[in-house]
């Protein structure tokens, strides 16, 4: 780990305590990387084939025509990117939609943007998570040894 000195203007490190306290975050630094993290990971640098997880949510109208169906058969395309999924009815006509996908960060962009895209779906948003995944060849117990991946979760892309 790097240490790095900063100067902040008193407004600024106001700014940044109230961050502290509404987050939770235990000092400054805690705050200040997160904060970090945060801007970079919205930078537009990612790497397009890095590996990545990514939260996509939205809310949907699901008076719109053929909306509440195409939703989820636009997971079902991608079945092997889609990890999890969840539909949350807010009133009569609106839903949080939310899914868990995995790939490449261009593969899971072009989803999210995709579906931001259709009629009737407002509040696009999109966290990315960075992952490193390596394959590896084991046994477990007396079994056929066999490859899977082992995912690990990054900081930064």
């Amino acid at each position: 780990m790097q240490r790095i000195t900063m100067s902040l203007d008193d407004d600024l490190a106001a700014e940044l305590d109230a961050f502290m306290t509404a987050s939770g975050a235990a000092n400054r630094s805690e705050a200040i990387r997160d904060l970090v993290r945060r801007g970079l990971a919205q930078s537009g640098n990612t790497p397009p084939e890095a590996r990545c997880f990514g939260v996509v949510s939205c809310v949907i109208d699901q008076s719109v025509r053929n909306l509440a169906a195409r939703v989820p058969q636009s997971r079902l395309d991608r079945h092997d990117q889609t990890v999890a999924s969840l539909s949350v009815p807010l009133d009569h006509r609106s839903s949080v939609e939310v899914a868990v996908m995995r790939g490449r960060v261009v593969d899971v962009n072009t989803y999210a943007e995709t579906l931001f895209l259709e009629r009737g779906v407002m509040h696009g948003s999109i966290g990315l998570i960075p992952v490193a995944e390596d394959e590896v060849r084991h046994v477990h117990n007396d079994g056929e040894p066999h490859s899977h991946t082992h995912i690990k979760v990054q900081s930064t892309f």
